[in-house]
């Protein structure tokens, strides 16, 4: 049941109004001044709160202020003696809506739906944000990794493109969510293109979008990633497979700040952060013709190579317990334990697939195994081809 807070110094605003509310199943609970809302609402959660303007002490709008400054919960202002001004300072100042008495109920009613979706839809933001960061924790303690989320801390808060370089499976496209994460762009578009799962006549409109008629396909205009990812970032992954045809136009747009989408003859401004990855080695793709020198120091302003699991053994038994809890959920099953031995083994493995490769294990032992993952079973289910 949805709850209410109603701030009002008549008490016959506020029995009306709890009697209007408790009919449409809402919980209400009220105070007479802004002192008596505050301590409410230091001791009990709400839902939305119903504010008066005018009241003695402290009135509605510094009421409205303190609120916002503190907790993150929609107000509605009241006021019998309400204008245009009033109104739009209101809303200026945070309000999720002004209504004026005397109520009209439907008119109220609809506001408090309005502001009780509002708050389900932040929840559930917050929620899949949280969802979010598990998925692409970094997790480990080692050397390597603490160094590696140091380097991570002091370059998301900045514009700089970032190159990302390791092995298949380290975990690169963690790295770049942390980056957009932990940066002033947050707030806005993360766009992820795989430039090896795009057919090299198909990536420069992906990338770029394209217009009506621009190809036989192209039954109505496109936006590319580079306009997706305005006022965001763009991850570019495995950008080592990239066609030159492409890279010449991603060099030009980061450049210029601007694209031109496939077909079109007009520049699209776009601000874009591009954070690229790569398993390859870029000096070598260089130099045998695969990939353009200029495209490779506009990309690696900051590098960041992310360690092998092999180079960072200690880190295994952290990974193991982070997966358990993470694929307990998503299979639905209980959190097993692993015997010392089990470990131990699969800390010695070579792990050629990486972060991924582990957690693919720690899955299927999951699966196969009952409430403890024995040094037998580790050897009989952790990979059949070491």
């Amino acid at each position: 049941m949805s709850r209410i807070l109603i701030v009002d110094d008549e008490k016959s605003v506020r029995e009306t109004l709890r009697e209007m509310l408790e009919y449409e199943n809402y919980e209400v609970i009220d105070a007479e001044n802004a002192t008596k809302a505050l301590d409410l609402l230091s001791s009990q959660s709400f839902d939305v709160i119903l504010c008066d303007i005018k009241m003695p002490g402290m009135d509605g709008m510094e009421l409205l202020e303190k609120i916002l400054e503190n907790y993150d919960i929609p107000v509605i202002m009241i006021s019998g003696h309400g204008t245009i001004e009033t109104a739009v300072d209101a809303i200026k100042k945070g309000a999720f809506d002004f209504i004026i008495k005397p109520f009209d109920l439907n008119r109220l009613l609809i506001s408090i739906r309005n502001a009780l979706d509002r708050s389900n839809l932040m929840e559930e933001t917050k929620r899949l944000k949280n969802k979010l960061s598990k998925k692409y924790a970094l997790i480990g303690d080692s050397p390597a990794m603490k160094k590696l989320k140091e380097n991570i801390e002091r370059i998301a808060p900045t514009d700089a493109r970032v190159l990302i370089m390791g092995e298949n499976g380290t975990g690169k496209e963690n790295i770049a969510h942390w980056l957009h994460e932990l940066s002033p762009r947050a707030k806005g578009p993360f766009v992820e293109v795989n430039c090896a799962a795009i057919p090299s006549e198909l990536i420069e409109s992906e990338l770029f979008g394209h217009e009506k008629g621009a190809f036989t396909s192209a039954i109505k205009s496109k936006k590319g990633s580079f306009e997706l990812a305005n006022n965001g970032t763009l991850f570019l992954d495995e950008i080592g497979d990239m066609s030159l045809a492409a890279q010449a136009k991603v060099l030009r747009t980061l450049e210029e700040n601007k694209i031109t989408r496939v077909g079109g003859e007009k520049d699209i401004p776009v601000d874009v952060r591009v954070i690229a990855a790569t398993n390859k080695n870029l000096v070598e793709e260089i130099k045998n013709k695969r990939f353009r020198e200029d495209l490779f120091h506009r990309l690696a302003v900051i590098i960041l190579e992310v360690p092998p699991l092999r180079e960072r053994k200690e880190d295994i038994p952290l990974l193991i317990d982070h997966f358990v809890n993470e694929l307990s959920e998503s299979i639905k099953k209980p959190t097993i334990k692993f015997d010392e031995n089990a470990i131990e083994y699969l800390i010695n493995l070579p792990w050629r697939g990486n972060v991924r490769e582990l957690r693919n294990v720690v899955e299927r032992l999951m699966i196969l195994c009952n409430e403890k993952v024995s040094l037998e079973d580790v050897k009989n289910f952790a990979n059949p081809y070491y």
